[in-house]
């Protein structure tokens, strides 16, 4: 059976979620999703996701991720990879640690309340597996983003968006007020949720979308023209490699180089080891593509050379 197909587009909305490999957990203890958030963070920072809301159960994790670069595949395998080897190398084990591929439903993002609807699912859902009692506030459950909503702007994560979410309540302002009427609202829809199922939830568990009837068929017709091979990535994106190629023309531009110059330097040259620290920094490329574009020879040459190099 072919895979369905990742559609992407810049300032797409995704709710993402993975579970462990045979269901098993993900994370072992506090330091595991403490790892896993700095890890989020860092995919944030090369990729420049905006995250809506998460969630980090014990064998799996949600997530409601914006991309403005189009580069929902790129992310996830660097996120999913990184965070992987990060846990093995923690726990000495080795092997697969998720199930499959990630599953992806794609946001309306147009303001009339499929964002909100998706972000309480991901809000609600210690509530779902009864992690926290009945009458605990929903922020006694400390491994979601809904605690950071309830923080002055400049105490949450940087890459953490409230505002769109907020707007979707009715709230305007992000103040004290504003985030006091947030959480009321929020305790009453967590009322509703201990007592039964919401019916917007089959759609999120099943489907591929969540919109109106129009957001639909735009995404159909993208995914037709796909198939159709009528888009490529310099049409819909700037892909992560395409982005790399450019800061590296751009750094060479500041460093009075041509391509030839990236040959003729030695391998360890302290400007390439600068060059490849940005890339790691800021995109999603591997050691193996970072060496071969640099011009740095084999790859764990290049990465030992950013590893003795001064922070």
């Amino acid at each position: 059976m072919a895979r369905k197909l990742r559609v992407e587009y810049e300032g797409a909305i995704y709710h993402v979620m993975n579970r462990g490999d045979r269901r098993e957990a993900i994370f072992l203890d506090e330091e595991d999703r403490e790892l896993f958030l700095r890890t989020l963070s860092e995919t944030c920072g090369k990729t420049g996701w905006q995250i809506h809301s998460y969630c980090l159960m014990s064998n799996h994790f949600h997530l409601v991720t914006e991309t403005p670069r189009a580069n929902l595949v790129a992310g996830m395998k660097w996120l999913l990879g990184t965070y992987t080897s990060r846990f093995n190398r923690r726990h000495k084990y080795f092997g697969h640690l998720f199930s499959g591929r990630y599953k992806s439903l794609i946001v309306d993002g147009s303001g009339d309340g499929y964002l909100k609807t998706v972000c309480d699912y991901v809000h609600l859902n210690p509530i779902r597996a009864k992690l926290i009692a009945s009458d605990q506030p929903l922020a006694a459950y400390r491994w979601s983003s809904w605690p950071e909503y309830l923080k002055k702007p400049g105490q949450r994560p940087g890459w953490l968006r409230v505002d769109r979410v907020m707007g979707e309540w009715g709230i305007g302002r992000d103040n004290g007020p504003g985030r006091r009427r947030l959480e009321q609202a929020i305790e009453q829809r967590k009322e509703l949720e201990a007592a039964k199922i919401n019916a917007d939830w089959k759609r999120l568990r099943r489907g591929w979308c969540l919109g109106s009837k129009s957001f639909r068929e735009e995404l159909l017709e993208l995914i037709g023209q796909k198939r159709k091979g009528e888009h490529d990535g310099d049409e819909l994106k700037e892909s992560d490699e395409q982005k790399a190629q450019r800061l590296i023309e751009e750094m060479m531009c500041q460093a009075g180089w041509d391509r030839s110059e990236l040959s003729r330097r030695r391998k360890s040259d302290f400007k390439k080891v600068q060059m490849a620290k940005r890339l790691r920094r800021e995109t999603t490329m591997s050691w193996k593509w970072i060496a071969e574009h640099l011009a740095m020879g084999h790859w764990r040459a290049a990465f030992n050379a950013v590893k003795r190099s001064p922070k």
